[in-house]
Formats: C-alpha cells, sequence, structure tokens
C-alpha cells in the first residue's frame, strides 16, 4: 500500500471516527446502553465503508461535510450488523477485532439492543443534517434501508446461514456476498457520487464498481482467514471451517480463490474508467481492499 493512500485512510479514520464518537456520546439515554453502544463502535474498525463514500463524494465535489451524516450512519449500521453476527444464535464469536464481543463484555440482551440502538439512530443522524436537502434525505434513507434491510444485507446474512453445512455453488457464493458485503459497500459508492453531484450515468458505473468491490472485499476475508495472522486480524483464523461456512478457498482452492479475486479486480478497474473515476482515490482503494493483510 502507498504512503499515499495509508496516509488518506489515517486521515478520514480520524475524521470519521469522532464525529461517530461525538455523536453517541451527546445522547440522553442509559448509561449502559449507551456504553455498550461505544463499546463495539470504538473496537477498532477499519472505517473503510464511510472512507468509501467520502472517497466517492470527492470524485465530484471537493468538500466532504455534505457527505459525513451518511457516512456516520453507514458506520452505524456496519457496527449494529456485526454484533448480531457475533451472537450465539448466529456465528457465536467470542472475539471481534482482537476484544470480548459485545455480548461477552456486557450481556446478550444489552448486545441485542445495543444493535437495533444504531440501526434506528442511523436514520436520524442523516434526517437531522442540516447539509442536506429534503429530497437527499429521502434518497439517503431510502437506499440505505435498501442496502441494510431484508433485500440486501439482512437478506445475504440469511442466505449466508442457510449456506452452512451444505456445497454451494460458486453463483450461490457471490450472491451471499453481493447481498451480505456488497450492499453496504454500494451503498456507500452510490450515496458518496450521488451527493457529490454524478450523473445518472456514473452512478450505473459505479454500482457496477461496487458489485465487484464488495466480492474483492470477501474474496480477500476468505483468503485471509486461511493465510492470515490472528493477532492482525484479532479473531483466529480458520474460524470460517469450523462454521462450515461456504468460502472462496473452500470452493476453489486457494490459487483458485486468488485467480478469482484478480478477475474482479480488473471488472472493478474498468466500471471505474467508465465512471470517470479511475483517478481518484477509489482506484487506491480497490487495491487496498484487494491487498490489505486484516
Amino acid at each position: 500500500m502507498s504512503e499515499k493512500i495509508q496516509d488518506y485512510i489515517t486521515e478520514y479514520r480520524g475524521l470519521i471516527e469522532k464525529e461517530l464518537t461525538e455523536s453517541l456520546r451527546k445522547l440522553s439515554i442509559p448509561s449502559q446502553l449507551k456504553e455498550s453502544m461505544l463499546y463495539s463502535v470504538q473496537a477498532g474498525g477499519k472505517r473503510l465503508r464511510p472512507i468509501l463514500l467520502l472517497s466517492s463524494y470527492q470524485v465530484y465535489d471537493g468538500n466532504y461535510n455534505k457527505a459525513m451524516s451518511s457516512s456516520i450512519a453507514l458506520e452505524m449500521i456496519h457496527t449494529y450488523s456485526l454484533i448480531h453476527d457475533d451472537l450465539p444464535a448466529m456465528d457465536d464469536d467470542d472475539y471481534r477485532r482482537g476484544k470480548l464481543t459485545n455480548h461477552k463484555q456486557f450481556d446478550e440482551a444489552t448486545a441485542i439492543l445495543a444493535g437495533d440502538a444504531l440501526l434506528t439512530y442511523s436514520f436520524e443522524v442523516v434526517a437531522d443534517d442540516p447539509n442536506l436537502t429534503e429530497q437527499q434525505k429521502v434518497e439517503i434513507m431510502k437506499m440505505l434501508s435498501i442496502c441494510s434491510g431484508p433485500k440486501g444485507m439482512v437478506a445475504g446474512q440469511f442466505l449466508d446461514m442457510e449456506a452452512e453445512d451444505r456445497e454451494i455453488t460458486l453463483e450461490e457464493l457471490e450472491q451471499i456476498h453481493v447481498q451480505k458485503t456488497g450492499q453496504l459497500l454500494e451503498f456507500a459508492i452510490y450515496a458518496g457520487a450521488f451527493l457529490g453531484g454524478a450523473s445518472r450515468e456514473q452512478l450505473e458505473h459505479l454500482k457496477d464498481f461496487a458489485y465487484y468491490l464488495g466480492l474483492i472485499f470477501q474474496v480477500q476475508d476468505d483468503i485471509l482467514d486461511v493465510t492470515g495472522d490472528e493477532q492482525k486480524l484479532g479473531k483466529p483464523v480458520g474460524s470460517d471451517e469450523g462454521n462450515e461456512k461456504g468460502t472462496y478457498p473452500k470452493l476453489l482452492g486457494l490459487k483458485g480463490a486468488m485467480k478469482q479475486k484478480e478477475k474482479y479486480v480488473e471488472k472493478a478497474y474498468q466500471a471505474l474508467r467508465k465512471a470517470e473515476a479511475d483517478h481518484s482515490y477509489l482506484m487506491e482503494l480497490t487495491d487496498y481492499f484487494s491487498n490489505r493483510d486484516y
């Protein structure tokens, strides 16, 4: 990863974390509920989704303020999904990013409610943004709901659980990850470009880019579950195999998974060129997604 993109990620991660923490700290709610929400929000996430949203916005407009509330809302929804994903009824994980999962740090009921609170509060954050027009608020909240709800991420999580303990095809695996992982990435790319003033044609090409970026992200996740460093990952390697999940290495072998990832990378590049965004940070972030080690 180049020093330039590392500096960019570090700078914007800091901005996002400051806004995210402040938006939760100001809430007048039961203290343990707030503590539980903050615990997972501050658990050391990479903030890649909100960074992508700001980067997409900056392709078409330089000032990121208009896109910040959407970025914060997106990260809240991502965090809620992780809290619920770790619960005993789903993946039953004890650690996330090297720390106890929310239900282990607190209890299951508190973790469920903290996730619920992050999900619902995310829409309030967008609705209260004075930088957005009413039409923009409606469009952002509609897209966020679609991408995170029963047509998007939630459907992907359900399909992922259904696929445990059985053989699946490459097409089925792609469908799971397009929804479970790719939909929030699609929101990040779409929302940023929409607020930045991208044309309808550019938005369509960026949706294609987001589709392949989601697949790149998941292939690399699957590869790291086989080859990664547990200290960097903050969780045990091999957990997908232990949970009998369908993965790219399981389906294609490790070398086959790496080859498949390169196909997705090239298609992502093609879509960026068509959207006239190939000289933006989105190109470098694609490389980062493909080569990350945690």
